[in-house]
């Protein structure tokens, strides 16, 4: 293992040390307003904060592996993603010919 590849994978680890640390920290403020609306945004307000933090690690993390490595989240990705394709094209098939009949 080189060190460049220890060195991203702490940087790594740091970063989802900060997110833990953002999630923590924004977990315990509160909205004293009750309408929905800002109750929604400012959910999505945190979750940017905090997921920043996790995207970040993620690319560092990402940077680290070996090309086998990286190949095979590829596939596994393509794959994982390419399941509910077929899934729903089958769906549209069927309801397509049952409306044809």
């Amino acid at each position: 293992m080189t060190g460049l590849r220890i060195a991203e994978i702490a940087v790594a680890g740091g970063f989802a040390v900060l997110g833990v640390r953002s999630f923590v920290h924004w977990i315990r403020r509160p909205l004293d307003s009750r309408v929905p609306r800002d109750q929604v945004l400012y959910a999505l307000y945190r979750t940017g904060r905090i997921g920043l933090w996790f995207a970040v690690g993620g690319i560092f993390l990402i940077s680290a592996l070996t090309p086998g490595e990286r190949q095979f989240l590829q596939l596994a990705g393509a794959y994982l993603l390419g399941r509910g394709g077929d899934d729903h094209r089958r769906r549209a098939d069927a309801e397509s010919s049952d409306r044809r009949d």
